[in-house]
């Protein structure tokens, strides 16, 4: 009889928010639906794809579109079947069995789940108290336990605390390991790496097009790095890993820089009307949870009951996500985030604080 190895037999899949929600904010998309030009526009190329053959398998038109958005020499970059596919990439290529790789906790769990599946050794690294990366402490831990991987996300998720840019440039210069500085959430800050990069060789940028560009359904993500790096990802990489569709659909958006532009302030004005909303609820219930800096297209709260409300919400329709001790919220349309408000409100007033 076949029994799976040690390793796999108790894993579980990874467990994104399912079921018949009305509101939807718990995995950190974009709300706002791909402009109806560029989807006429999609209708006109599509009869042109040959869906009989298989796809660049290096993404030329896409990862030049790409290059051209963010001003970055096309040959420095790398196009995955979203960025979760590319930080697969980077475990099974850059690290060997039994070595180090370092994660800065808490952060994106995918990141300690390839590394158990690469068989590497898991240095965690904690926070400060008020969610910022400590990074003399990085530093340190990572050169004495000769680390070969540390991988992190900036801004944080699911914190949502940006460190700044010369923080990040500090500890890219003091540590031997390869930086892989997931910048997912980067297109709402201002702290990106992104146009320095080529002044290191340890260093590797992530972007996705998931968040901030409406295309989480097509799963498109992008490496970018020193020319070497590069080329290893390229070469570990799948052949044929975005497929037709996903590149053709990925290049013509990318090509509409203003739509895109103006999306992302839409984003960001809903974040605003979130983030107003929560701290008029916590005038109005003082102690029942704190609001910590977003620089993302979320907020994260740090609460006693975290748990509770993720459950309260769930039961009424909404979902968010309780991950990492943290509740973190997606801004929405207007009117989601007018109704998670409102049923937080009542949670807050049916639930008192501990003691009240």
């Amino acid at each position: 009889m076949y029994r799976l190895n040690d390793k796999i037999k108790d894993l579980k899949p990874y467990d994104p928010v399912e079921g018949g929600y009305r509101i939807h904010l718990d995995a950190n998309e974009s709300f706002l639906p791909l402009p109806s030009g560029i989807l006429e526009e999609l209708s006109a190329e599509l009869p042109k794809v040959s869906l009989n053959r298989y796809p660049d398998p290096s993404a030329r038109e896409l990862c030049q579109a790409f290059a051209e958005f963010y001003g970055v020499p096309v040959e420095n970059v790398a196009a995955g079947n979203g960025s979760d596919e590319l930080i697969t990439v980077l475990f099974t290529g850059f690290l060997q069995r039994g070595q180090a790789f370092a994660t800065v906790e808490p952060d994106f769990s995918m990141y300690a789940f390839n590394g158990y599946l690469q068989e590497a050794q898991h240095i965690v690294i904690s926070k400060r108290k008020d969610y910022s990366l400590d990074i003399d402490k990085i530093i340190e831990i990572c050169q004495n336990n000769k680390v070969k991987l540390l991988i992190f996300s900036n801004p944080g998720n699911p914190t949502s605390i940006v460190c700044p840019r010369e923080e990040i440039r500090r500890l890219v210069r003091n540590v031997d390991a390869l930086v892989v500085l997931d910048e997912a959430y980067m297109d709402f800050s201002d702290q990106s790496l992104l146009p320095e990069f080529q002044e290191y060789d340890n260093l590797l940028i992530l972007r996705t097009c998931s968040k901030a560009f409406g295309m989480a359904g097509l799963r498109l993500g992008f490496a970018v790095g020193p020319k070497p790096l590069i080329d290893a990802v390229k070469a570990v990489k799948s052949p044929y890993n975005v497929n037709v569709l996903s590149q053709m659909l990925g290049t013509l958006v990318l090509r509409h820089s203003q739509a895109l532009n103006e999306a992302r302030e839409q984003i960001l004005h809903s974040l605003r009307e979130l983030v107003d909303g929560l701290e008029a609820l916590r005038e109005k219930f003082p102690g029942r949870f704190q609001l910590l800096p977003s620089a993302t297209n979320f907020v994260a709260l740090k609460m006693r009951d975290g748990e509770s409300l993720y459950r309260w919400l769930g039961e009424r329709g909404v979902a968010i996500r309780y991950t990492g001790g943290l509740v973190r919220i997606t801004c929405g349309t207007a009117w989601e985030n007018k109704e998670v408000l409102r049923e937080m409100e009542e949670y807050f007033a049916a639930s008192p604080a501990d003691g009240e």
